[in-house]
């Protein structure tokens, strides 16, 4: 009779742990969680922060110089930020380069129009690890991260995830 009493009452406990499991927030960096806070120098040695950006949808792409496919999302970005900006649009680049330079020479290249910076893995890691790339987070005017895109993504499917967050 103890036993299934104990039982119950262990079923009991792991039902509600998994309940209030169910209603907790989303952790920073995750789909509907808040998007970490970053603090760094830009390409031209301005203050890149994300929270400057606070009011806009931002697009906040990881990306590398040698990364294949990362090379094959950015000119769809620029002309987002080219059409888009005026809607309250935002491109951010966090390069994962080891060294700044090839990063300003692409930069200069490909005449990027939104603001570059070098990425670390502590900011990598703080929106939940980026292990490969690219990896490409858009985020909705509260600061809330709306949707996470890994590895190559048509960015038609980036843009409409913008898109209705530009509506919201």
């Amino acid at each position: 009779m103890k036993t299934k009493v104990a039982i119950r009452l262990l079923l009991l406990f792991l039902l509600a742990s998994l309940l209030s499991g169910c209603h907790s927030k989303a952790p920073r960096g995750a789909a509907g969680g808040s998007a970490p806070d970053f603090s760094i120098t830009d390409l031209q040695g301005k203050k890149l922060t994300l929270s400057q950006y606070r009011g806009k949808v931002v697009l906040l792409d990881f990306w590398a110089t040698w990364c294949a496919p990362c090379l094959e999302e950015i000119p769809h970005f620029i002309e987002m930020q080219d059409r888009l900006g005026p809607q309250g649009f935002q491109a951010i680049g966090l390069s994962m380069d080891d060294d700044l330079k090839p990063v300003q020479k692409f930069y200069e290249v490909h005449k990027l129009n939104y603001p570059v910076g070098l990425g670390s893995a502590q900011i990598a890691d703080s929106f939940g690890g980026v292990l490969g790339l690219p990896v490409t987070f858009v985020i909705n005017r509260d600061g809330q991260v709306r949707k996470k895109f890994v590895g190559a993504t048509d960015p038609a499917q980036i843009e409409q995830e913008v898109v209705a967050a530009l509506k919201q």
